[in-house]
């Protein structure tokens, strides 16, 4: 069992280090890419103040596929260029909105988000899919939590499996 306990009241940077190390101890030298992605999309929903959805979109047939997640139930499908996912994935980099009611194009699984980070998952210049995070508070994502999150999904890359 793993029992890991973040300060509610530590900075940024440092809770993304804590986050950084039990995702590291909860996926060393496990293969499978399910239970990986659970375990960090719990960690997430765990350590991440203010969310209401962590998880993950895997790409299966050009598109983007439900996976891993805490939280309400999700949207199943979003094509590529659609929504702040599908805009992560089309760009190849992060996307870290402050009010998803603002961004043209923006998929509404849960009407109570208004802020988003999406964090794609890159092997060789290949989207394997994204991490994605809901607030329900405006601008609740920062800059250190998109370096954050970038640092995780390079991390995670690492431990799955070139098709999720």
């Amino acid at each position: 069992m793993f029992a890991f306990d973040i300060d509610p009241d530590m900075p940024t940077a440092q809770r993304w280090d804590e986050i950084m190390a039990a995702a590291d101890a909860l996926t060393e030298g496990e293969a499978d890419a399910v239970a990986n992605m659970a375990n960090v999309a719990a960690l997430l929903w765990q350590f991440l103040p203010d969310v209401n959805w962590t998880g993950f979109y895997r790409m299966s047939g050009g598109e983007l596929v439900l996976g891993p997640f805490q939280g309400k139930a999700a949207c199943i499908r979003i094509p590529v260029g659609k929504g702040v996912c599908g805009a992560a994935v089309a760009d190849k980099a992060t996307q870290l909105v402050a009010d998803v009611h603002a961004f043209e194009g923006h998929i509404a699984c849960d009407a109570e988000s208004r802020a988003e980070l999406v964090v794609p998952l890159l092997r060789d210049g290949e989207v394997l899919g994204v991490i994605d995070l809901d607030s329900p508070t405006p601008s609740r994502f920062s800059n250190e939590d998109a370096a954050g999150c970038e640092r995780l999904a390079e991390m995670l890359v690492s431990r799955l499996p070139a098709a999720l």
